[in-house]
């Protein structure tokens, strides 16, 4: 059971922070709502997921360093991602082999998985909107989210029939193989456009980003929302890459 009123830090993200702050406001409403202290450690910088990722292990072990002592002193970490959180859960510890890593990794959850799972809280606001649902590879595979958001949602999943496969983003996989990864985000775009729904939502602002941008491009109507904002009721803001009202 988690301690009364726990004192969480909300790991915000590269991503949210540059781009789609509204996420994180959303998840600070969430966290309070579910009876949480919340603080946004000032000092957070990137997991180093980029750089782990491209082999750079000891760049990637100098910015994990330095984000577990600013997450050391929280009751709980939580993050609106599954791909930073699986990060600091499950690499920092082989990373960094120490105790505050592998203590750091018992206590960081991704944002669904913690409302879910640990708080056992159910938002009050439940949207009307036709959605479907991201699952993102990280949140999916290393962290096991799939039931958590559809819980929380509380609304008819319109489900598609290629929901455990890649949309195509994979970090700097995007850019390195273009062509491929257009290729892979069109199949998962005619995959969800197919269901008749007209709101994607998912935990990884990456993944969202990638499609809504190509969708965009494509002239569809479908609208991509990070899911803090849509269980937080936030729906009144733009969608991304939809432009200003």
């Amino acid at each position: 059971m988690p301690p009364a009123n726990p004192h969480v830090a909300l790991f915000v993200t590269c991503l949210i922070d540059l781009f789609r702050p509204s996420a994180a406001f959303a998840a600070v409403k969430l966290l309070q709502d579910a009876g949480c202290r919340v603080s946004v450690p000032e000092l957070q910088t990137c997991c180093g997921q980029p750089a782990y990722n491209s082999g750079d292990k000891a760049g990637a072990a100098a910015l994990a360093a330095q984000t577990i002592r600013h997450l050391m002193e929280y009751d709980y970490v939580v993050i609106p991602s599954g791909s930073c959180a699986a990060m600091i859960k499950h690499h920092y510890p082989p990373l960094l082999a120490d105790d505050a890593a592998r203590a750091v990794a018992e206590k960081t959850f991704e944002l669904t998985q913690f409302l879910h799972d640990v708080m056992r809280y159910r938002p009050a606001v439940k949207t009307d909107e036709k959605l479907t649902y991201l699952d993102s590879c990280s949140g999916l595979r290393e962290l096991g989210i799939q039931a958590q958001p559809r819980a929380l949602l509380q609304s008819p999943i319109l489900e598609n029939d290629d929901a455990e496969s890649c949309c195509g983003f994979g970090g700097t996989f995007c850019v390195k193989y273009t062509d491929v990864s257009t290729a892979i985000a069109d199949k998962k775009l005619n995959k969800f456009a197919a269901t008749g729904a007209a709101l994607v939502t998912g935990g990884d602002l990456g993944c969202l980003m990638h499609l809504a941008g190509r969708a965009a491009r494509r002239g569809m109507a479908l609208q991509f929302r990070h899911v803090a904002e849509v269980l937080a009721g936030d729906m009144d803001i733009p969608a991304i890459a939809g432009g200003d009202k």
